[in-house]
């Protein structure tokens, strides 16, 4: 667990990169922060899908991520029913983030429309902001899956 929260901390700590707000002027909101996480979250978890040795670690992972969002959740002052049902929204706009992140790896343009939808969802972004995302999306996706495995159960985050 303690490696496990190591790389929470690391992806949620380049999540919150000011580059990312003021650069590709990500909205620095509940919304903007959520999707950089889950950004973040699906790279790493992305990378740890095709390991079988990893299966536990990641689903760890996740659950130590949702762990993290209730209590965010709940400090916002949500009561108890309503910190279930926006802990339960979040997880069903990850998983659907998740599949069209995949999808988006494999072709640039859905990637694109991808970041357009959910990581500039609250903005009208400009195209060159969303290039930009995208080329450091797939940039990420491509030093995870350079790095071994062993980096990540080891609780390192090996971004580029």
């Amino acid at each position: 667990r303690d490696r496990v929260q190591a790389l929470y901390q690391g992806l949620t700590v380049r999540a919150r990169a000011p580059v990312f707000f003021a650069a590709l002027e990500v909205s620095d909101s509940i919304d903007g922060r959520f999707d950089l996480l889950a950004l973040h979250a699906f790279l790493v978890l992305n990378r740890l899908k095709g390991e079988p040795s990893a299966k536990e670690f990641a689903q760890i992972l996740f659950d130590t991520m949702f762990a993290d969002l209730d209590r965010g959740v709940r400090e916002m002052g949500a009561t108890d029913i309503g910190v279930g049902r926006r802990v339960k929204a979040m997880a069903k706009g990850f998983y659907g983030r998740i599949a069209a992140y995949e999808k988006g790896l494999g072709d640039e343009a859905e990637l694109r429309a991808a970041l357009r939808r959910n990581l500039f969802g609250t903005v009208e972004p400009r195209p060159d902001h969303v290039a930009s995302a995208s080329g450091y999306v797939l940039e990420q996706a491509a030093a995870l899956a350079a790095a071994p495995v062993e980096r990540l159960l080891a609780g390192e985050v090996p971004f580029a």
